[in-house]
């Protein structure tokens, strides 16, 4: 080892960073500071790790209750996958499409293939016109006869298809996809966030459906150029990410401690000093615990907790702390059923509704859509319905967790055209998120900007997680590193 060498992994090692917060976002960035020998302390409020990414079991079969899979693009978490040593478990999905249901005079049909955040490039296609009908095909083909936006950009993405194609594609094709991926409606979207380069492809092309058709060629020339699934999993599980995150941040000696719900951040001449309460261990059995507040000091501290806490703890800190933007109440609730009906997988791996259609926003058939979960299950089925969106509260919050599940089921039966009774119940688990605001909503990538510049103002500081980087495995993950990376650099050759 050079002179160089050496002196880089003292000076690493005489520096201490505290991690609040054990999600995700927090477990890439503590091992990227653990594993060029800084020591580091993670501190998670809850008795889990992993945030968005949760386990369950329902009965002893182990499933995802949070996060299911990963999006593919930019290869971020392959890389990390890979070197966790997880590749082999990697896994991709029935490619078999979703259902749409809650349309006016449809009882279920398949979504529409060809198009893009349920914007065809074909009004006329069987599968689009099934959806909106004649009438809702020949508005959208006045697309291709009005003059193309030449000047400007429509920032709203349902704006924009209102405009071109009329309410009927907005509100029964787009509205159910925005729902479903973001949590939003399609009014509030940023059509450049959440479809890049379509205001330009819609230009050149002359019209919106022209734009889509020249966005899916385009992905159609990457998909020869790099083949495989736009999303992955892993098998048993993605909570086996977290697992390897958590056993590898041992492994480089960081030290990760759960049910530490730290209270504030406090920055001195001498770095930082995080205080959270703990209790203390009884003398005898007769004894209650005493709760005292712990006390930790470090040159550095990374905050990746949700976005409210986030801001309890950096109000001080940030003078120019943007205000925060709504951030929806998502409920899940996963069902093992013992429904024979559902061995045909009758609405393909998942269903989406029209927006006021029905009480839950979407359903996962989970055995249907991962091969992995079918084997576990034995003949039984899981399916995962999802309550809440943006302005719009969880129609399952005010239920107790048996309420809930009984809701879910009578959802799942409609959704999927299958009689459903309560005796074919055999488990269920309940799980709630206050999801990061939509990183695809108007204005919100400016607030992020802000927030990320006030913060990388602050010495010894840095912020990771959803609510700055946009929620999906595939923007934390980079951006923790890169945030990480920018706090090591700091700490190590300022």
């Amino acid at each position: 080892m050079s002179e160089d060498s050496v002196e880089l992994a003292a000076r690493a090692a005489a520096r201490h960073v505290i991690v609040v917060g054990g999600g995700i976002g927090g477990l890439v960035a503590a091992r990227e500071c653990a594993k060029v020998g800084m020591k580091v302390t993670l501190l998670e409020a809850t008795e889990s790790l992993g945030g968005a990414i949760r386990r369950a079991e329902l009965d002893s079969i182990v499933v995802d209750a949070g996060a299911e899979s990963y999006a593919t693009r930019g290869g971020h978490v392959r890389e990390l996958l890979a070197d966790l040593g997880l590749t082999d478990r990697i896994v991709t999905p029935n490619p078999a499409g979703a259902w749409l249901v809650g349309a006016p005079g449809v009882d279920a049909a398949p979504l529409p293939q060809g198009g893009i955040l349920g914007i065809p490039s074909n009004p006329f296609a069987e599968d689009v016109r099934r959806i909106i009908g004649w009438g809702g095909a020949w508005r959208a083909y006045v697309d291709r006869l009005r003059p193309p936006l030449t000047i400007g950009k429509e920032h709203s993405l349902g704006r924009l298809v209102s405009t071109r194609m009329g309410e009927k594609v907005r509100d029964r094709l787009v509205a159910p996809v925005t729902a479903g991926v973001y949590s939003a409606q399609p009014d509030d979207v940023d059509t450049e966030i959440a479809a890049p380069g379509l205001n330009e492809a819609m230009t050149r092309a002359g019209s919106l459906s022209g734009g889509v058709a020249q966005l899916l060629a385009d992905r159609a020339d990457r998909a020869k150029k790099a083949p495989g699934s736009a999303v992955e999993a892993l098998a048993g599980g993605m909570s086996a990410l977290v697992d390897a995150l958590a056993s590898d941040l041992d492994e480089l000696g960081a030290l990760v401690r759960t049910g530490a719900d730290v209270q504030s951040l406090v920055r001195g001449d001498d770095g930082w000093t995080v205080t959270f309460p703990t209790r203390t261990a009884a003398v005898d059995a007769a004894e209650e615990p005493e709760e005292i507040t712990e006390t930790l000091t470090a040159d550095a501290v990374i905050v990746a907790t949700a976005e409210p806490v986030a801001r309890t703890l950096l109000d001080s800190h940030i003078d120019a702390l943007t205000a925060p933007g709504a951030a929806p109440e998502i409920e899940i609730v996963s069902l093992l059923l013992d429904a024979p009906a559902l061995d045909a997988a009758p609405r393909g791996t998942g269903v989406l509704t029209v927006p006021g259609s029905h009480a839950a926003k979407a359903l996962t058939h989970a055995t249907a859509k991962w091969s992995w979960l079918r084997e576990a299950t034995g003949g039984k089925h899981i399916v995962r319905v999802s309550f809440g969106a943006q302005g719009e509260p969880a129609a399952t919050a005010l239920l107790d967790d048996e309420e809930a599940a009984r809701l879910a089921l009578r959802e799942a039966a409609d959704m999927l055209g299958v009689p459903l009774a309560e005796s074919m119940l055999v488990d269920s688990h309940r799980a709630r998120f206050t999801q990061a605001q939509p990183a695809s909503l108007i204005g919100a990538a400016d607030r992020r900007r802000a927030v990320r510049a006030a913060v990388q103002k602050t010495d010894g500081l840095a912020v990771v997680g959803a609510w700055l980087s946009g929620t999906g495995l595939a923007q934390v993950i980079p951006d923790a590193k890169a945030e990480a990376d920018r706090l090591r650099r700091t700490l190590l050759w300022a």
